[in-house]
């Protein structure tokens, strides 16, 4: 099929391999590039640039306005494909491609609709997980489903892990909707039961209550690693926790960090847990217990009454 794809984060890159791999990608609609890392540099997106190594054409738009619309318009392709594009896709556009716009979302709706359904559900303490490919339509993540494939969530796995393993997974789904499509088979099914959602996540999400249990530590996390980062607050400075771990430590107070032997442990409302890395305001990531000791072997993190 002639296909146009939307994409921009590195979890839509194995999507769009898969595609090129499969059928005519006519162009890659991504966001624009954006100033990266500590000098600021203007970057593309990991969809443009493996896009651009692929040889695709690439039309870079924040939101697909006017002008967008009219690019895509003029492709002539037969389906439109969205993988974490990070915009809106509304009619008239909606309704362009002969077979509409299909997006590939990495939960099993109806459960966690939404910008960071990965995260969320990680945040929450879940076991299982999956992907589902949907007709796009204009309520959020709402239209019937024509792929659904449930995956397990390791032990330990943080955000970016799982989601690196669901692109792959989902990859491999969107190509068979694709191609069901294609060869007049595809049935989409209406979702049942009642939604929840997954709102995109802020800074503030990030912050660890560690007056909760070691699990709910734990799991939000995972929830919270890489983006937006999960932290603590010492002496009214924030403090990245970059790594942290279940410990077989004596308990200590919630929010109380010291060392255990070579380890340094934070206590919680229930078991402590180990500072493996951490980035103070300011400096380098390094082990939690080289921090620990250039504090005098103590810190004591704000713990919420």
């Amino acid at each position: 099929m002639r296909i146009v794809f939307a994409g921009s984060p590195a979890a839509a890159v194995p999507s769009l391999e898969a595609l090129a791999r499969a059928h005519e990608v006519a162009a890659v609609v991504t966001r624009a590039a954006s100033p990266q890392g500590r000098r600021r540099v203007l970057t593309p997106t990991p969809v443009a640039a493996r896009a651009a190594e692929l040889g695709l054409p690439v039309i870079e738009a924040d939101r697909l306005d006017a002008a967008a619309t009219t690019a895509i318009e003029a492709l002539g392709a037969e389906l439109g494909v969205i993988v974490a594009y990070g915009g809106l896709v509304r009619e008239p556009l909606l309704s362009a491609p002969a077979h509409g716009w299909i997006n590939l979302h990495f939960s099993l709706l109806p459960n966690y609709r939404g910008a960071a359904p990965v995260q969320r559900a990680l945040i929450d303490g879940r076991g299982v997980t999956g992907v589902s490919v949907f007709r796009l339509v204009e309520a959020l993540d709402a239209g019937p489903v024509v792929r659904m494939r449930e995956a397990g969530i390791p032990e330990g796995a943080t955000a970016g892990a799982l989601l690196e393993q669901l692109a792959e997974l989902g990859a491999h789904e969107l190509v068979e909707a694709v191609d069901a499509i294609e060869a007049g088979t595809a049935v989409f099914e209406e979702q049942t039961g009642a939604p929840s959602f997954a709102p995109k996540l802020t800074l503030a999400d990030g912050a660890l209550d560690l007056a909760a249990t070691a699990p709910a530590v734990l799991a939000r996390w995972r929830g919270v690693t890489p983006e937006p980062g999960a932290h603590a607050v010492v002496d009214g400075e924030r403090v990245k926790l970059l790594a942290l771990a279940r410990s077989g430590a004596e308990p200590v107070p919630p929010g109380c960090a010291v060392l255990a032997g070579r380890a340094a442990i934070v206590g919680t409302g229930s078991a402590p847990l180990e500072l493996r890395e951490v980035q103070p305001a300011g400096r380098r990531p390094m082990p939690g217990a080289d921090w620990l000791r250039g504090r005098g072997g103590s810190a004591d993190f704000e713990v919420a009454s």
